[in-house]
């Protein structure tokens, strides 16, 4: 398939922007996916995965780097669970396509609100750490969360995996913002591993245009990353609600748009058979 100039132009810059959303909180998938899906109609939706994903990681490759020479990173969880993410995220890429998206939209879109109403309803969550939060049990399920759920879901859908991270390393381990986003990119990093993997391995990569976009995708993690470094967890927060309540968007405006082709159908249907 062959994009035109402006096409291309539109792709990197997206690219460019879904770096920094990455960098900061996650969610750059939000930006990029849909960009890929409504610039090339005619891509499948494995094979923009695949290429969504050779660009995120290296943005997210980036953004890890930067956090790790910066400030610290609680390795006792981020390393399992990047160990792990990189197995589970290739099984969840290895079943994309097999799950229509009407099956698991609803339940995203339930948790991702109830997580808008938890960082509104809890202005103290993240904006300090809480050191007693991590015991040993919790640092264990921080790691299956993250490592486990988490990396499964990157791999079989996507957006809004860095933001989930961010909030499981703050709520379990009690990390604050920027020390949680900062071990979410090495999980995230782990994930798109993971998934890229196997949709390389699959044909789903489109190479020239996935290798375009992951330089444009350090460029803007780059900055992203020393943005949250500088300014704190109160700018990773207000980031962490605008790229929430956006996937809320998202996510239920694509469900709108499914159940009325659903009624769409059952209608034509039954004017068939009278």
């Amino acid at each position: 398939m062959e994009l035109d100039p402006v096409t291309v132009v539109t792709l990197l810059t997206a690219a460019a922007l879904a770096g920094w959303v990455d960098a900061v909180v996650g969610g750059g998938g939000l930006l990029l996916l849909p960009a890929l899906l409504v610039a090339a109609p005619g891509i499948p939706p494995a094979t923009a995965l695949g290429t969504n994903k050779l660009a995120a990681i290296a943005g997210t490759s980036t953004a890890a780097v930067t956090f790790a020479r910066r400030t610290k990173i609680d390795w006792a969880v981020a390393g399992p669970a990047a160990a792990l993410a990189v197995v589970c995220a290739g099984l969840g890429a290895a079943l994309a396509g097999a799950v229509p998206p009407s099956a698991y939209r609803p339940v995203v879109l339930v948790v991702l609100v109830s997580v808008a109403l938890f960082v509104v309803l809890r202005p103290a969550l993240g904006v300090l750490a809480v050191p007693q939060r991590r015991t040993r049990p919790r640092v264990v399920v921080a790691v299956l969360v993250a490592g486990v759920g988490i990396a499964a879901y990157d791999g079989l859908i996507g957006p809004g995996t860095g933001t989930f991270l961010v909030l499981a390393f703050t709520a379990l381990v009690g990390a604050d913002f920027l020390h949680g986003s900062a071990m979410a990119k090495v999980v995230n990093a782990g994930t798109n591993a993971g998934a890229l993997a196997v949709f390389a391995v699959t044909g789903h990569v489109w190479w020239l245009l996935g290798a375009a976009m992951a330089v444009c995708n350090i460029a803007g993690a780059s900055v992203g990353a020393r943005m949250a470094l500088r300014r704190g967890s109160g700018f990773v927060r207000v980031v962490l609600l605008v790229v929430v309540l956006a996937l809320v968007a998202k996510l239920g405006y694509d469900q709108w748009v499914a159940g009325s082709a659903a009624a769409g159908g059952v209608e034509a249907t039954g004017a068939d058979l009278t």
